[in-house]
């Protein structure tokens, strides 16, 4: 059990575990809280207007230069010959299950003095810390999939894609709006669009819900798992309400 970020994993497991646990407990509790209050989830099928606009090669490359001469850093978007253009994502990954991971351990063999020659193919699951971010280099034809597919190599995560969606993120007028991208949407084209204003546009990789699990399809160690997690995560919304209420007390016996 890390002491920072509370990741915990089997005790073999720990040399195979490479995560950056910096950030002193419950560091961004508040914001964490906060941002579940002001997010409100649109239809997938309901673009915001400038999405849905269409852009010529003049207008593209004018684009370009007006996105470039904006940003505070050498994340550049390219044109190419052809017409395409390339460019950079910030992805999100803001995920609240554990995620899975190949582990290979080697099994000696049975008999003395002939190791085994395979290994063992295990799997390990762990949290992603919170907050982590990934940039990706990307075409401007490269597809949402695409992106989760690069994601999942990126963190050698072996988990279902289609566990996974992809969803872009708003702020206007002090609320907070999630959208899940269609699997052939192209998100450096709205990022292109959008500008380089992370509260006009962001990405969020997220758990897709795709509506009821099928429980029985899980044998019973998974379910127990299950258990055991959501337990933990009811534990932790708990401390996390107890520490606010604490907080708005304190700031009310201060007042009086």
């Amino acid at each position: 059990l890390s002491p920072d970020c509370s990741f915990t994993c089997h005790y073999r497991c720990r040399a195979l575990v490479r995560l950056d646990c910096s950030g002193p407990p419950g560091a961004g509790d508040e914001d964490d809280g906060n941002e579940q209050v002001l997010e409100k989830d649109t239809n997938v099928d309901e673009p915001s207007e400038w999405e849905k606009t269409e852009l010529d090669q003049a207008q593209v490359e004018q684009r370009i230069k007006e996105y470039n001469s904006q940003i505070n850093s050498n994340l550049f978007m390219s044109l190419n010959k052809d017409g395409s253009y390339t460019g950079f994502i910030k992805v999100q990954l803001k995920l609240v299950r554990p995620v899975s991971v190949p582990a290979t351990k080697r099994v000696p063999s049975l008999q003395a003095g002939r190791p085994h020659p395979q290994g063992v193919k295990r799997r390990t699951s762990f949290y992603l810390p919170k907050g982590t971010v990934k940039h990706l280099h990307i075409l401007s034809h490269t597809r949402a999939s695409d992106v989760i597919d690069a994601l999942l190599r990126k963190f050698t995560v072996i988990d279902n894609p289609r566990k996974f969606a992809l969803f872009e993120r708003s702020e206007k007028d002090e609320q907070v709006y999630l959208r899940k991208l269609g699997d052939d949407e192209q998100p450096l084209r709205l990022r292109l669009l959008a500008g380089p204003s992370e509260k006009v546009l962001s990405f969020v990789l997220k758990e897709n819900e795709t509506g009821e699990v099928n429980w029985d399809a899980f044998t019973l160690p998974e379910l127990h798992n299950f258990l055991l997690i959501l337990q933990r995560e009811e534990e932790e919304h708990l401390r996390r309400l107890r520490h606010r209420y604490a907080r708005c007390r304190q700031k009310m016996q201060e007042a009086l």
